[in-house]
C-alpha cells in the first residue's frame, strides 16, 4: 500500500514520509521549541524546556566542557552592582534570574564566549575583588568597568 501524504492527495516524497521525518526528528535537539546545532557542548538529541534541563540530562558533556560564556546581568534593585556569571549558555541562564523575579527586571548586559569559563570567571572575579566591593558573585561597580575587566582577562586567554 502506497503511503498517501493527506495534504496533497500525492505519494509522500521518501524525505517528508513520516516515519523518515520522525527518524530524522529523533536525532535533532531542541530548547524551547528552537534547534540545538550538534557542535554544541551540551548537544543531546531530544527535546528541552531549557539548558539546565538538557544539563541534567547531558551532565557528563556539562561537567566535561570548559567553553561557555561569562555575562554581567543587572537589576535596578541593587542599583551600582553588577553580577559576573558563567554559563553554557548566558541567555538561557538569564531567564533562570527571572523566574525568581517577580517584576522580571533582570538584564543581560554583556555576553563574551571563552574556551575556558570556570578558570576565566575565577581571574576576573579575582580581579574585580580587588578593585570593588563584592557579594559573592555581586560586584559593586559600572558595568562599563567589568566590561573591561572581562575585555582584559579573555583578551590575555586569547593572547
Amino acid at each position: 500500500m502506497e503511503n498517501i501524504n493527506p495534504r496533497t492527495g500525492k505519494k509522500y516524497y521518501y524525505k517528508d514520509n513520516p516515519e523518515a521525518v520522525k527518524a530524522r526528528d529523533s536525532k535533532r535537539m531542541f530548547v524551547d521549541g528552537k534547534e540545538v546545532k550538534k557542535n554544541h557542548p551540551l548537544y543531546k538529541a531530544g527535546r528541552y524546556v531549557g539548558f539546565e534541563d538538557a544539563a541534567f540530562k547531558a551532565l557528563p558533556n556539562y561537567m566535561n566542557t570548559n567553553e561557555g560564556e561569562i555575562y554581567i546581568v543587572t537589576n535596578p534593585a541593587w542599583k551600582g552592582w553588577i553580577k559576573v556569571g558563567m554559563a553554557v549558555d548566558a541567555h538561557d541562564r538569564a531567564k533562570s534570574y527571572q523566574t525568581s523575579a517577580p517584576f522580571r527586571d533582570y538584564d543581560l548586559e554583556y555576553v563574551i564566549y571563552t574556551s575556558s569559563r570556570k578558570e576565566t570567571e575565577a581571574e576576573i572575579h579575582k580581579r574585580l575583588s580587588d578593585m570593588c566591593d563584592r557579594k559573592n558573585e555581586w560586584f559593586n561597580c559600572s558595568v562599563e568597568i567589568g566590561k573591561r575587566i572581562i575585555d582584559s582577562v579573555v583578551g590575555e586567554e586569547n593572547g
